[in-house]
């Protein structure tokens, strides 16, 4: 049941007026919002910012009226209460509605800062971050930002002035809403409004609907969360490779260990461990740069290299270094970092001797396999 229901039957004349003046002068409306949508898609032709979709929306004659008919209570009960639009054709801002929805919580903040500096098209006049304040106080919902933005010397909006009012100067000015949200949060919200505002009648409300929604709400915090923890790794990871950025880099005991720890987590030490130890093994072999590391700690390549070597215990840090050095450098591996042939004593050669004898045996396998 909405407003229009149950609206005062003494304001519905003055309501329905304006809802015939809305039908009227929709389809203008309508035109309004199909070049606002190019105008955005546009917007983000050449950016980084990579929508996963932008859509437009005129509000509806029927959804119009309802939020037309909404009042505000009098003080004295015998008066008729007040509408909450006395004007809603120049008071509502939503009537012209567009979506942005991309992937991860950070794209949120660049394209709506995208789209503020637009500034030869739109002047922004509002921006906020909507249930920021069940953010703050603990609670749950879903989060979404909310730009009005004001349209500048705009002829379509001309065209939509002079149909609405054809004694006024028509200035090309128009305010509309830009809500931006992540496609999680954008379906968590559908689905709670098709339940909570569509079905419409309060009797058929139960508490364990608001507990279920907030139960999801919380969900979906976690899951963006993660997706957002994968997206930052996974810049990071990219970034090894970048000849000119990250990849670069020397290889210190520290940055060893936070690459190690980006690509390997699992295959962890202490954390105040040297890795001076692990600088020494890939200085041997010229082995100085972040993407040096990031090529020789390759998935497929260990995988290998524990199926040859079929270890007991999963290897440390260490050791799996040292074997996968050996997968790469045979031989040359041993003479550069092991004790001479003609030491008296010499367990790292041997070691590595049989290590590196079971490797050649697995790929002999391999190659006949």
């Amino acid at each position: 049941m909405g407003a229009w229901d149950s609206l005062d039957d003494r304001l519905r004349p003055v309501v329905q007026a304006s809802t015939d003046e809305y039908a009227r002068v929709r389809p203008a409306l309508e035109k309004l919002t199909r070049e606002m949508e190019e105008s955005l898609r546009a917007t983000f032709t050449d950016s980084p910012v990579r929508p996963l979709f932008v859509a437009s929306r005129t509000k509806t004659v029927e959804s119009f009226r309802d939020k037309a008919s909404r009042t505000l209570p009098s003080e004295d009960p015998a008066e008729l209460p007040t509408l909450l639009f006395p004007d809603p054709l120049r008071n509502l801002i939503d009537l012209v509605g567009l979506r942005v929805i991309v992937t991860l919580p950070h794209e949120v903040d660049e394209a709506a800062n995208l789209i503020k500096r637009q500034r030869s098209e739109f002047d922004c006049r509002g921006d906020r971050e909507k249930d920021i304040g069940s953010i703050e106080s603990g609670t749950y919902g879903y989060s979404s930002r909310h730009l009005v933005l004001r349209t500048i010397q705009n002829d379509t909006v001309r065209e939509f002035h002079k149909l609405l009012d054809p004694d006024q100067r028509p200035n090309g000015s128009y305010q509309f809403e830009v809500q931006i949200r992540t496609v999680l949060a954008h379906a968590w919200s559908e689905i709670e409004h098709d339940i909570r505002f569509k079905a419409g009648d309060p009797r058929a409300w139960s508490p364990y609907f608001d507990r279920q929604f907030t139960a999801t709400a919380a969900m979906l915090e976690t899951v963006e969360t993660a997706f957002a923890e994968l997206h930052e790794r996974y810049e990071t990871v990219t970034g090894f490779w970048d000849e000119d950025g990250q990849g670069s880099a020397p290889l210190t005991p520290n940055r060893i260990r936070d690459v190690w720890m980006t690509l390997l987590p699992h295959v962890n030490r202490k954390a105040g461990d040297d890795w001076g130890w692990a600088a020494e093994l890939l200085a041997a072999h010229g082995m100085k740069t972040t993407m040096d590391l990031a090529g020789l700690l390759q998935a497929d390549i260990i995988t290998k290299v524990r199926r040859a070597l079929d270890h007991r215990y999963s290897p440390g840090p260490d050791r799996l270094l040292d074997d996968l050095l050996l997968w790469r450098f045979g031989k040359e591996h041993i003479d550069l970092t092991a004790e001479p042939e003609d030491a008296p004593v010499k367990p790292r050669r041997e070691s590595l001797g049989r290590r590196y004898r079971q490797m050649q045996l697995f790929r002999a396998r391999e190659e006949n396999a």
